[in-house]
């Protein structure tokens, strides 16, 4: 519905038509084109004088409802047309909170445009959990770059629904069920002994272990999604060619696209972002096919043995869906390719932000080996499972050191990807119209002193008092990294377990130093990178020691 306000420059027009035959007057055409001008401006500039900026003002207006914004969620006005979007560059969790602080009353809720796009953003872990558990918030915001990545056809970013319900179900069962991380158990633990053997060749130099990070981290996913092994230093073109994906796509999902809150740019693509996703979703496309093919070509020699072997990989589950749940080529090539997206860099970037504490933390450090030391012994290995009932879970010093990792340095510290209000919803006491945007700015939350004691203080103690196990599932908003409620991560149980196991494995084995003896140098860079994940903006350089003989 067209507002009052909007509709001022047709009666200028209609009051400028009774004065005669203005367009034959260059003076008359000037006087309408200044009155038009005026009123534009005026409704601009009434709806950028809203709390939460132009977007929000937009709204209230269009609905004439403006004594509604007696009520309004506050939030900063940024510049009109434009909104906030500033707020959005670089480290964009950092900035929110800042604005959050800034602004009475915004930490618990704040509003703010982005171009014509609404959003929340909440800094308390009570709205946090309202808007993570509401039915309201089951969707999720697509932007041009998720559609054209076909990312719209797979867990991350499909509609509520039931396609969506048949995904996750899928998913669930067939790969981040507890029965499947635990048969994923022994190839986590091979990898881990090639990460130990890799940087064996290392020691007692200054070392950037990210490549091997992320390397493992590829190669585990490559394994429970494609069925296919890689041994840490092997670069075959097959590697190359996925590691360019990935990176490219990162870029392409973790850029602020201002066509997708400006529409007046919709159809100019000024960033080249549609023309990127145009080209990689085409790479992506022959890349996925020719391993369903492969497999597609497996399948029907195993189905000649009696009985036919079980699915080995997930995309023999994908292949072996009958029904309604069955798939068809382009959302299999979607949700397989999302699969290997998103768990290729999580876990390289939490772990890689683990070990620069344990650097820094030299007493935290000692403690987490002396329980190695003591609880797995000299000479058995770390694994994820152990027939005499050790596993990671028997580590609680170890897993406070990683949940407190998470805690300050969470890999999605807005949560990665946002909420959509599906409807109208009551958030804090306060309207959130459908199709606003909703962030969860857990950076703030884990750092808030008024949720966690002494927040800038690293200290795994907080996590290892057994009378209170301290989940990082999403059951508690506090510290929930992986997300909570519907859209929760699927893979947070297997990108756990193999956080822990690694970690585990890695400080076994090797004391970790900073790359000089000099005080300064233990002080490491913390600087941050917002990407689609927070990782460390210079990365991190070691020496290393052994602790034991060769692995």
């Amino acid at each position: 519905m067209a507002s009052a306000v909007d509709g001022g420059w047709l009666v200028s027009l209609q009051v400028a038509a009774k004065c005669g035959e203005f367009s034959a007057d260059p003076a008359r055409l000037l006087s309408l084109a200044v009155a038009v001008a005026i009123c534009c401006l005026a409704t601009v500039l009434l709806h950028w004088a809203s709390p939460g900026g132009s977007a929000w003002g937009r709204y209230w207006w269009s609905r004439r409802r403006p004594w509604g914004l007696a009520h309004a969620i506050p939030g900063p006005r940024g510049l009109p047309v434009l909104g906030s979007m500033r707020l959005m560059s670089g480290l964009a969790h950092r900035k929110l909170a800042a604005m959050a602080d800034a602004i009475p009353g915004s930490r618990r809720l704040m509003a703010l445009s982005l171009g014509d796009t609404r959003v929340v953003v909440t800094c308390d872990p009570e709205v946090a959990r309202d808007i993570l558990n509401s039915p309201d918030f089951a969707d999720r915001p697509a932007n041009e770059s998720a559609y054209g990545l076909m990312f719209h056809r797979s867990i991350g970013f499909a509609p509520y629904g039931a396609y969506w319900r048949a995904l996750r179900r899928t998913a669930a069962t067939h790969l981040f069920s507890p029965k499947q991380i635990s048969a994923f158990a022994r190839h986590r633990t091979d990898i881990a002994g090639q990460m130990v053997r890799a940087l064996n060749g290392l020691v007692s130099r200054p070392v950037q272990v990210r490549r091997i990070l992320k390397q493992a981290s590829l190669n585990h996913v490559m394994w429970f999604v494609f069925g296919k092994q890689y041994e840490l230093e092997q670069d075959t073109e097959e590697m190359r060619e996925l590691r360019s994906l990935v990176e490219e796509g990162y870029e392409l999902l973790g850029k602020l696209n201002w066509s997708d809150h400006l529409p007046m740019l919709a159809g100019l693509d000024l960033q080249r972002v549609r023309s990127r996703c145009s080209g990689l979703v085409c790479r992506v496309d022959r890349f996925v096919t020719r391993i369903i093919e492969e497999h597609r070509v497996g399948r029907a020699r195993d189905s000649e043995a009696a009985p036919p072997p079980p699915p080995r990989d997930f995309v023999d589950v994908l292949l072996s869906l009958q029904g309604p749940d069955r798939l068809s080529d382009t959302d299999m090539v979607a949700v397989l390719w999302e699969m290997i997206f998103r768990g290729a860099d999580t876990v390289a970037v939490l772990i890689e932000w683990v070990l620069a504490r344990l650097v820094m933390h030299g007493e935290v450090q000692a403690r987490a080996q002396a329980e190695l030391d003591v609880v797995v012994g000299e000479d058995r290995e770390v694994t994820g499972t152990d027939e005499a009932g050790l596993t990671v879970a028997h580590l609680p010093y170890l897993r406070g050191v990683i949940k407190e990792t998470l805690r300050m340095h969470p890999p999605g510290p807005l949560l990665a990807w946002a909420r959509m209000a599906t409807s109208d919803a009551l958030v804090g006491g306060a309207l959130v119209p459908a199709g606003t945007t909703a962030m969860v700015n857990m950076w703030a939350i884990a750092r808030d002193p008024a949720v966690w004691p002494d927040p800038l203080r690293f200290d795994p103690g907080r996590f290892t008092d057994p009378a209170a196990e301290f989940p990082v599932m999403g059951t508690d908003v506090r510290l929930a990294p992986f997300g909570a409620g519907r859209r929760s991560c699927p893979g947070k149980g297997l990108a756990m377990a193999t956080v822990e196991l690694w970690v585990a494995a890695l400080a076994r084995e090797f004391e970790w130093l900073p790359p000089a003896d000099d005080a300064a140098a233990r002080e490491l860079d913390l600087s941050e990178v917002l990407r689609l994940s927070c990782e460390m903006a210079v990365p991190l350089t070691v020496r290393l020691r052994r602790r034991r003989g060769l692995a």
